[in-house]
């Protein structure tokens, strides 16, 4: 078996890699039989030098592989027929600007594996970068916050070299008595962002807390979606019916806008639940949020200041809240906003350490072994005779243009 890690082709350029040298080494220790070849790289995090160091051969061609590992989505030019391909493919939503991709995978007989669409026995999915989309979120949360109030000025997460100078930078932070920070979400990237809150002088408080008291600290509540989601008829909340049918529910988060300075989403959020805030809401006098670093991103959607996306260049934006419109951030009246889309790209290094420790431990048994679980199975959109797997026939209309 060999595999080939090939060269991220996107632009804006992306810094990661699915498996850093050290990875290959400890895949090598694993499975013995497997060879790693690695096309170089001028922008990788990782230098070519670095793999080399170690013995892993550096070869512009790939076509000897059998499986090519990437990030993001591979440029349609750099696909190699008749091969396995991993990588984050915006496909399986049926997203417009890619089906031309997956057409041309499908004509190629690749198969195709989306880490995204990767799960366990249970349902649960197995790999991601979430963890330091949070982590590098959230500490742009506080760069904005400084910034928004002339509090401090912290270095931009993609000029540290690592998380460690992410953590020193964090020491400059010192936010008045009573600053109210808003968290939502706990899958990986909630909890990633917790583990900014938990670098900084921050006390957590529960919901009811954080709504009736004053603090000579600042402080923080962690929601979970029952605590700004309520029933429509009343009734009591039943988690596993709000995420299988959340239109039966409304949103009651607007009772936190009087309360909090900031606000850091790390939900997911369904296109058939209720918005979070509204525009309306944030035109009430007694709104005191300040800042959003919405990591989660769902552009004009459920977080109503969330116009665009910001790039990891040119962070923060304005939302004035009369206008509707993007402002000057630091203009009283006006919300700064953080929504950079491709968050773990600023800190290259240490994000791609923890994806290919997730990719050796959930992944590479299925995917070099036996696929007892259909891992691999479950998570291919094509296979190698050029067609769509059973699991995403449901595929047909957007590869044929009707969607």
């Amino acid at each position: 078996m060999k595999i080939g890690i090939i060269r991220e082709g996107k632009v804006p350029p992306d810094k990661r890699v699915a498996l850093t040298p050290k990875h290959c080494v400890r895949l090598k220790q694993l499975y013995p039989a497997v060879e790693i070849i690695v096309q170089p790289s001028p922008i990788r995090a990782y230098k070519d030098e670095e793999y080399a160091a170690l013995g892993f051969e550096l070869n512009e061609d790939l076509s000897d592989c059998d499986i090519i590992i990437g990030v993001k989505e591979v440029n349609i030019e750099d696909l190699i027929p008749n091969k396995k391909f991993m990588f984050f493919s915006p496909t399986y939503k049926k997203q417009p600007y890619n089906s031309d991709l997956l057409n041309a995978i499908l004509e190629k007989s690749i198969q195709l594996i989306d880490y995204e669409i990767l799960k366990d026995k249970y349902g649960k999915r197995v790999i991601g970068f979430g963890r330091y989309a949070g982590i590098v979120g959230c500490y742009n949360g506080f760069l904005t916050y400084g910034l928004k109030h002339n509090l401090y000025e912290l270095k931009a997460a993609n000029k540290c070299k690592d998380r460690k100078e992410v953590a020193e930078e964090l020491k400059k932070v010192t936010l008045p008595k009573n600053t109210k920070i808003v968290l939502s979400g706990y899958g990986r990237v909630g909890h990633g962002a917790r583990e900014i809150l938990d670098l900084l002088p921050i006390k957590e408080v529960s919901p009811t807390e954080f709504l009736n008291n004053e603090f000579d600290q600042a402080v923080y509540t962690h929601l979970e979606v029952e605590d700004y989601y309520d029933k429509n008829d009343g009734g009591d909340f039943v988690k596993k019916e709000f995420y299988s049918t959340p239109e039966l529910y409304h949103s009651s988060f607007s009772k936190y806008l009087s309360h909090a300075d900031m606000y850091i989403p790390c939900h997911y959020w369904s296109d058939k639940a209720d918005f979070i805030f509204t525009r309306e809401d944030l035109k009430k006098e007694n709104v005191r949020l300040t800042v959003v670093a919405d990591i989660s991103c769902d552009i004009d959607g459920p977080v109503a200041c969330t116009i665009r996306p910001s790039k990891i260049a040119d962070p923060i934006y304005g939302y004035n809240t009369i206008t509707e419109s993007e402002d000057d951030f630091k203009k009283d009246g006006v919300i700064a906003v953080m929504a950079v889309d491709n968050l773990p790209c600023e800190l290259p290094l240490d994000a791609s350490e923890d994806f290919g420790n997730e990719l050796i431990k959930e992944v590479m048994p299925s995917l070099l072994g036996d696929d007892v679980d259909l891992m691999i199975a479950k998570g291919s959109e094509t296979t190698l005779d050029g067609e769509l797997s059973e699991y995403y026939a449901y595929l047909e209309d957007y590869i044929a243009g009707k969607e």
